[in-house]
């Protein structure tokens, strides 16, 4: 079988994957590797996503930041707001919080009573203490992947989908890749592989012959449900400072979740019975809303390292080994500076305007070797 040769091989074409790809491949040519038949079946196709400023904490903050200028001209933020709600207990938690992202540049307020109400309409009488965020936005999570693997066609990327990696052996100064799957079997050399597998990325790496990092995927589950009152559009995305549920409108249906992080092994997740009844259990503890019916339910796969932040850059004992993986929850909303970040780490480009602000050894493998 004739191996094509590429400088660089990713294995994963979800929205890691593919922005990776898409940054890359000006520089270099470029070869995705997605086992599914299509890319970003399992969680970038399941993602509810939305861009706001304090997800996963002021770690995350800077690849947030960096990245909303790029999605808001690219068009792919709808506007929301974003709101944290709490009980009296809640205070001293709500008003660290607020503090916290304020002092990071986040436009972010606390909020009383008299305004929560004024925002979400039907909300019990104990949740008195809010923080408010004016910029939080949906994210159109499919027709950014599109952009992406469209612009990485363009600039010379090759895709080949239903081919599951098998081998990956270093030989020499590159890498000898072997997949199969429903399209046959296929080879492929490369100087250097990308892990951007997300669920996987373990499994990946030790194909490669390198030690896991502990990537644990984790079960998020979501269901559609129709209430009455019919929510607005203008509802903010709505969590509890707890992080049991959040909650927002799509198309006069809620998307609720229970804010689940249950450990999972990679696969193609479902959601049980138990996460849904407690996702509907703890919003009507929140909101006086009559549950009318259940339409749809989902889950999928977050996946993070065990310190929770992504993992970007070279593997520091495995030569030629690159990690993009461990996004977590917030991998769509961080993907455009990640990737820049990951592309000018991995072929030794300049940095840029975007990404002149982040510390990329927060993110690097290296802080994981004993």
């Amino acid at each position: 079988m004739d191996a094509e040769q590429f400088d660089i091989a990713i294995v994963g074409a979800g929205m890691a994957g593919s922005s990776l790809a898409a940054e890359c491949a000006p520089h270099a040519r470029v070869l995705l590797i997605e086992a599914e038949d299509t890319p970003g079946y399992h969680t970038t196709g399941r993602s509810a996503a939305f861009w706001h400023e304090t997800i996963g904490g002021p770690q995350i903050y800077p690849l947030t930041a960096a990245s909303g200028p790029w999605l808001a001209e690219h068009g792919f933020l709808s506007p929301r707001g974003g709101l944290h709600i709490g009980r009296e207990d809640h205070r001293t938690v709500a008003e660290r919080f607020v503090a916290e992202f304020q002092a990071a540049g986040a436009r972010i307020e606390l909020i009383g009573r008299q305004r929560l109400e004024q925002i979400v309409p039907g909300l019990r009488p104990n949740w008195i203490i809010g923080a408010w965020e004016p910029e939080c936005a949906d994210i159109d999570v499919a027709a950014m992947h599109q952009h992406y693997l469209a612009a990485a066609r363009r600039t010379g990327s090759v895709l080949r989908v239903r081919a599951r990696l098998d081998g990956a052996a270093r030989e020499g100064a590159e890498w000898r890749l072997a997949w199969s799957g429903a399209a046959g079997p296929g080879a492929a050399r490369a100087a250097l592989l990308v892990n951007a597998a997300g669920a996987w990325a373990d499994g990946v790496a030790q194909l490669a012959g390198a030690a896991p990092l502990g990537v644990q995927p984790l079960r998020r589950s979501m269901v559609q449900l129709r209430v009455d009152p019919v929510p607005p559009e203008d509802l903010p995305l709505t969590l509890s400072f707890d992080e049991d549920f959040y909650f927002r409108p799509q198309g006069g249906r809620l998307w609720l979740s229970p804010h689940d992080e249950t450990p999972d092994v990679a696969r193609d997740a479902a959601p049980e019975e138990l996460d849904i009844a407690m996702a509907i259990d703890r919003m009507e503890q929140a909101v006086d809303w009559k549950v009318l019916g259940l339409e749809r339910r989902w889950a999928g796969l977050r996946s993070f390292a065990p310190d929770r932040l992504p993992v970007i850059g070279f593997d520091s004992r495995c030569a030629g080994l690159f990690w993009f993986a461990g996004q977590g929850g917030f991998g769509i909303q961080t993907a455009p500076a990640a990737a820049r970040l990951g592309a000018q780490l991995l072929l030794g480009l300049p940095r840029d305007a975007m990404t002149d602000k982040i510390d990329p050894s927060v993110y690097a493998p290296a802080r994981f070797s004993p």
